[in-house]
């Protein structure tokens, strides 16, 4: 598929966020906005379609802001509260349809127990309503033209999804390792997006030297890295340590592949 497609990464940033409530470090003060980091997400738009990755507690100040608020479906990588914390907001994509989402079978066995309202047989008016999918290794998701393959991640013992979007983008982020099949697989890829937390180790988060390690290895045309905390840096300070092809992602930022 050659249609030309966009990321809008919507938050970058870790579980706290950034600033860190209380915290008075350098980053968390800074007036630079690269360095304000909602949770991480992003907005995909693709092959007519507007796809959103993760829907955290920032969703809805993160959909004010956003360069368009149209929203076909929205991928889960995993269930971890900065990842889904906004579902309940997805309420005004929910009528008159259900809103699709697309996850593995235990992230939607835990959506039914954290918002069971929206399951009910007989549900309280205007409560989202969902269509939930399964999005596996073994199920890929293919939407007429566009597949969407499913990338096993690690994030630390917790098997969650990455997801390759197309031919030319794939979306990673909570890794701490990454099969060398993936890696091999996603090899020359237009863009990549990854995570890296920090510089020092994390025992679910890849470090940034870790992050780095496997962008050398795939070698992707662009590679953007996501889900830092403020233990990173300045963004302006810090993406100077960054080898040419890479940069830190930052909300707001739109990239077209």
């Amino acid at each position: 598929m050659n249609e030309i497609g966009e990321i809008e990464f919507i938050g970058t940033g870790t579980s706290t966020g950034i600033p860190v409530i209380g915290c008075e470090c350098e980053v968390c003060k800074s007036t630079d906005v690269r360095d304000r980091r909602l949770r991480a997400s992003a907005i995909v738009r693709i092959a007519g379609k507007n796809i959103l990755i993760d829907c955290g507690p920032d969703f809805r100040e993160q959909m004010l802001r956003a360069k368009s608020s149209k929203l076909d479906m929205a991928l889960l990588t995993h269930s971890h509260y900065d990842h889904v914390g906004g579902i309940d907001d997805l309420r005004p994509y929910c009528y008159p349809n259900h809103f699709p989402i697309y996850a593995q079978q235990n992230v939607l066995d835990d959506l039914l127990a954290r918002v069971p309202y929206c399951f009910a047989k007989n549900p309280y008016p205007g409560v989202p309503q969902f269509t939930l999918n399964v999005a596996d290794a073994e199920h890929p998701i293919e939407l007429d033209d566009l597949k969407i393959e499913v990338l096993p991640i690690w994030h630390y013992k917790l098997l969650i999804n990455g997801y390759k979007i197309g031919d030319r983008l794939a979306y990673i982020t909570d890794a701490k390792t990454i099969d060398q099949e993936v890696i091999d697989g996603l090899k020359g890829i237009d863009v990549l997006v990854i995570n890296a937390l920090r510089s020092e180790e994390h025992i679910s988060h890849m470090t940034l030297q870790a992050c780095l390690s496997i962008i050398e290895q795939v070698k992707p045309v662009k590679a953007y890295i996501i889900h830092m905390s403020h233990d990173m840096g300045l963004h302006e300070e810090t993406s100077k340590e960054l080898p040419d092809g890479v940069q830190f992602a930052y909300d707001g930022l739109v990239v077209k592949f």
